[in-house]
């Protein structure tokens, strides 16, 4: 895949684990249309990068506010021919509502309170904690050594400053024939340090399969 290509699809384990949202979030809110994926191979349910990020922003957003007005926001968006999708637009929570932060203006998408702003993309991004007290990992960044860059293989996470995506050092480690200190014997940019993070946050991705 060329530098620049963006046509990776996400899982939903590794979906769940880079947006913060519960494998039973997704599925309601699937089930639901607050976000429909823009990608899906039925019958598994795939995620686009987009996807994921608008997501983040949801979980984001509920720890102060209601689903109910994440709903009526979206709603709103719609109701001002705002059709993109959800990942294009900068939305913050501020005393109980949402506000839409574009160039020139600040539009309150749930009721009339005052524009005192909580939240950022940069904040998005960053780790947060979620409504039921768990750490969202850094979506650029969500082990010490690995990465997420859209125009790097679609997005997917791949060890630091490499192309090579994290599952295939944790594939390689998998049975213990291989140990962290001998992975850069097959990938020579890999350092044990990133093996072990490659490892660590597949778990986390694979404890979620089958949820």
């Amino acid at each position: 895949m060329a530098e620049g290509e963006s046509a990776i699809a996400f899982p939903t384990d590794l979906t769940s684990v880079l947006s913060g949202a519960s494998v039973a979030q997704l599925r309601s809110w699937r089930s639901t249309e607050l976000l429909r994926p823009e990608v899906q191979q039925h019958p598994r349910v795939l995620y686009s990068f987009r996807d994921v990020l608008a997501l983040r922003t949801f979980v984001r957003l509920r720890r102060h506010v209601s689903l109910q007005k994440i709903r009526r926001a979206m709603a709103s968006l719609r109701d001002y021919d705002l059709t993109d999708h959800p990942a294009s637009y900068k939305l913050v929570a501020d005393h109980g509502s949402i506000l839409l932060l574009q160039d020139d203006s600040i539009t309150d998408l749930v009721t009339r309170k005052g524009q005192e702003l909580l939240g950022t993309m940069e904040d998005v991004l960053a780790p947060f904690e979620n409504m039921q007290g768990d750490i969202v990992v850094d979506f650029r960044r969500p082990r010490p050594n690995l990465e997420v860059r859209e125009r790097r293989m679609g997005g997917w996470p791949t060890i630091s400053g490499t192309r090579i995506p994290y599952n295939n050092i944790a594939l390689l480690l998998q049975d213990g024939s291989v140990a962290p200190d001998e992975v850069h014997e097959f990938y020579p940019s890999v350092s044990a340090a990133a093996a072990i993070d490659a490892v660590n946050f597949d778990g986390t991705v694979r404890r979620l399969q089958g949820d």
